[in-house]
């Protein structure tokens, strides 16, 4: 694994991975028992929506979709969202009074992804026809005028997108195996990378942005050098301790030290991405009941650790685990199989967004396993969730067509 990495220029030096960066370790103890969970559900209030109903608290409504709405992602800094769904559309729209900004069409097939890029001046929309539409900003004026920039092939389906956390570089994962890398605006493929067996399910960029996890249906974890089409290390379920039934949802934490995984049976491993192997194995989940989402959470301020880590399953658990110590601090409860988590952008990075087929979303204090709000308005289950406007508002993509904005925390007593 280190070979060539020292003779990077400095331009790609800032980009992608040096050998330098250190893995704190951790030890391997699985041996914990989950918190009792005090249910908060009767203390927390919930303040009328729009319609004046204490079931609906939402601020604003967005309904244009004509079926289930799959994806939804807030722009970074304006208050602009983006959604796709079943009805072969993707829209821009503005989150303050639910006003259609542009029609993203193009799709022949489901938007199931959408994703700005870092600096917000790009949105990309996948689909199940294994497109992928690109539109960018026009102009500095402001964020209200879009044009259409290029459409990316290769892809047999969209699995997944991820833009470069700082740069213009797209990532997508395609359901015939494989894994591609663009640059834009150009739109060049700068790689193709083959090695899975199974549809690529998910896959992040490394927080400091120089390298490449993904895991695919077949149970394989690939660790990647963007620049280079042969994989740095990879694990697969031959090794029967990472044996998940295949790969659903993955996560890396914040110091791009470990990977986390979770599968279709309801296994947790956490990966050291500096050995390449297995250092840890999570039971908190229900075992059948596939992980769903897994979410870093930062408790203190400092990204430099293990970190804690949040996963979600069908099980309607979101267990919250200190990969320091590899013990579960909480146990958080849905009345259904929970879709997304998102952890709370910093200062306020202790706070976790759950949805779940429950209807509804839930705030949380990861710190202690309080619930902090309920977000309410859903009448069907929540299957996306973004954060908006630096974490002020969460947004929700929902089974019933609609997409709702509410307030991140419960409002503060005058």
């Amino acid at each position: 694994m280190t070979s060539h990495h020292e003779e990077m220029d400095e331009d790609e030096e800032q980009q992608f991975i040096s050998q330098e960066d250190v893995l704190a370790e951790v030890p391997d103890d699985d041996d914990d028992h989950p918190m009792d969970d005090d249910e908060e559900d009767d203390q927390v209030g919930d303040l009328p929506g729009p319609s004046g109903s204490s079931e609906d608290n939402s601020l604003q409504a967005f309904a244009a979709h004509a079926s289930s709405v799959f994806a939804v992602a807030g722009h970074p800094t304006e208050p602009l969202a983006a959604s796709g769904g079943e009805d072969d559309l993707g829209y821009i729209w503005d989150i303050t009074d639910g006003e259609i900004i542009v029609k993203l069409s193009g799709h022949s097939d489901s938007v199931t992804s959408v994703a700005w890029s870092a600096d917000g001046e790009m949105i990309a929309t996948g689909g199940m026809d294994g497109k992928i539409r690109v539109w960018r900003r026009v102009g500095k004026e402001n964020y209200r005028t879009w044009e259409f920039l290029t459409q990316l092939e290769g892809p047999d389906e969209v699995m997944f997108l991820r833009w470069h956390p700082k740069g213009s570089v797209l990532l997508a994962g395609s359901n015939d195996t494989t894994l591609w890398l663009w640059q834009l605006p150009s739109g060049n493929t700068m790689q193709v990378f083959a090695g899975h067996t199974g549809a690529v399910q998910c896959g992040e960029f490394t927080p400091d942005g120089k390298r490449i996890v993904s895991a695919c249906a077949d149970g394989s974890l690939i660790f990647w050098d963007p620049r280079s089409p042969s994989p740095l290390f990879k694990l697969t379920p031959d090794d029967a301790r990472f044996d998940l039934d295949g790969i659903t949802s993955l996560g890396v934490n914040h110091s791009s030290s470990l990977a986390v995984v979770g599968g279709a049976a309801g296994g947790v491993r956490v990966i050291s991405l500096n050995k390449g192997e297995i250092v840890a194995t999570l039971g908190g989940h229900t075992e059948g009941e596939s992980i769903e989402a897994i979410a870093f959470v930062d408790l203190t301020g400092n990204t430099t650790g293990a970190g804690v880590v949040v996963t979600g399953a069908t099980d309607g658990k979101a267990c919250v685990w200190d990969l320091t110590t590899m013990k579960l601090r909480a146990t958080l409860e849905h009345d259904d199989a929970v879709t997304t988590l998102l952890a709370h952008p910093s200062p306020k990075g202790y706070l976790l967004v759950s949805a779940s087929a429950d209807k509804m979303l839930r705030t949380w204090d990861a710190r202690t396993g309080n619930l902090v709000r309920k977000h309410l308005g859903h009448q069907g289950a929540v299957l996306g969730a973004s954060f908006g406007l630096q974490g002020s508002v969460v947004l929700s993509a929902g089974d019933d067509g609609a997409c709702l904005v509410f307030t991140t925390e419960e409002a503060e007593e005058p």
